[in-house]
């Protein structure tokens, strides 16, 4: 399994369920939500910025895909966006060994 980030901003219909029941807890709403498609949930937090929440997510992108898919087609989200974390040195070490073979354009 791997480690996602997903972050998101609630809609207009999103933000009057939290005014309409202010004790809404997404936390718990989310975690269910991954559950059901096999992830797990190992963090999740309100943000002040450019997006309102962000959840860590271990499973797969096909299941953080389909978290997207209701999330979004409910309304009340948007803007969902998934990360996926990445080992930067296993990237280099790859990299390494394709470069002896690429060649330029015109080379």
């Amino acid at each position: 399994m791997a480690k996602f980030y997903t972050m998101g901003c609630y809609t207009a219909k999103g933000l009057a369920g939290f005014v309409n029941n202010p004790s809404t807890n997404r936390k718990t709403a989310t975690q269910a939500l991954v559950e059901a498609g096999g992830a797990k949930m190992t963090d999740y937090s309100l943000l002040r910025g450019a997006f309102d929440f962000i959840a860590v997510l271990d499973g797969t992108f096909e299941q953080m895909a389909a978290a997207k898919m209701v999330a979004v087609s409910s309304g009340t989200v948007e803007n969902f966006t998934i990360l996926e974390s990445a080992d930067l040195n296993k990237i280099a070490d790859t990299a390494k060994k394709m470069s002896s073979t690429y060649k330029a354009p015109g080379k």
